[in-house]
């Protein structure tokens, strides 16, 4: 027995080392600074005075946390909304398997493969106001031309239609997944008791699709939660913080001041977590009463 569990601990030590070293410290860290007092020189020197929770009062009544928050949940909503509705019905498509579907799904994976400081970068030369493809597509039909990522109006509309087309691949490959898991008799049976189509999505796909879609929408809304590099390339959460989510505040606030503020920084991070927890909770939850 004695020799089982040192094989055990054997295979189970790099797992433990891996999340203390990669997950518990940063947390760990994190926590600390949002609990300090931090300058540069205190952040190098490791004497930051303690706080207490000073950093997140600052937070909370910083009068750019509320526009922060808004535009965090807006983007995360309206990002997985249309993420999982063109995966799902990309998924279904797909699913019939015609000539060239496995070609065409395997196309529809590049934009989840691509680095995103790539796709980030090509969404800002499509949506440039003077030389994007946007635009001139807008000009030869006769419509105005948009200032995409200059307007304070357009801005967060811009970042939103950039994610989600990088987002749609992972929903597709999900969804997808979980429709051939559902057993071919099942649609059949449905069929012969006189369902339609559409019927037979609603009434039968749809709900044993629900494990699946759960867990997707739970990782697609973590993701979102924390997207930081698309908006920076593209808006830097400009202009006048028209598409600034938490994230890029937490970055603006911990390296992009001349002063910077790490402890105000960390506590907007720890917020995120809070956020993202929130909902995982919810989703086990559910789980457990399913």
């Amino acid at each position: 027995m004695s020799r089982q569990r040192w094989t055990a601990g054997a295979f189970l030590a790099p797992v433990l080392v891996y999340l203390i070293a990669f997950y518990a410290y940063p947390l760990y860290r994190n926590l600390d600074l949002s609990l300090r007092h931090y300058t540069v020189r205190s952040f190098v020197r490791g004497d930051a005075p303690f706080s207490g929770l000073d950093n997140y009062r600052t937070v909370f009544a910083d009068p750019a946390f509320g526009p922060a928050l808004l535009h965090t949940m807006v983007f995360t909503l309206v990002s997985i909304a249309f993420q999982f509705a063109a995966g799902l019905a990309l998924a279904v498509f797909f699913a019939q398997n015609f000539t060239l579907s496995a070609t065409l799904r395997a196309l529809f994976l590049v934009p989840w493969l691509l680095p995103l400081i790539v796709s980030a970068s090509t969404w800002s030369w499509m949506l440039n106001s003077d030389s994007g493809v946007v635009n001139f597509l807008l000009r030869s039909v006769g419509a105005e031309p948009v200032n995409w990522l200059t307007s304070p109006d357009w801005a967060l509309t811009s970042v939103i239609i950039a994610n989600v087309w990088i987002g749609i691949p992972f929903n597709l490959v999900l969804l997808y997944s979980g429709l051939q898991a559902i057993p071919g008799e099942v649609h059949e049976a449905a069929a012969i008791d006189g369902a339609n189509g559409w019927q037979r999505f609603w009434r039968v796909t749809f709900p044993l699709l629900r494990p699946v879609s759960a867990i997707t929408l739970l990782l697609g809304l973590v993701y979102t939660l924390k997207v930081f590099d698309i908006i920076w390339i593209m808006t830097r959460g400009g202009p006048t913080d028209a598409s600034s989510t938490l994230a890029t505040w937490s970055y603006r606030l911990s390296f992009g001041n001349l002063l910077p503020e790490f402890g105000p920084g960390a506590a907007v991070g720890n917020l995120l977590i809070i956020i993202a927890l929130f909902f995982g909770l919810i989703y086990i939850r559910r789980q457990r009463r399913g």
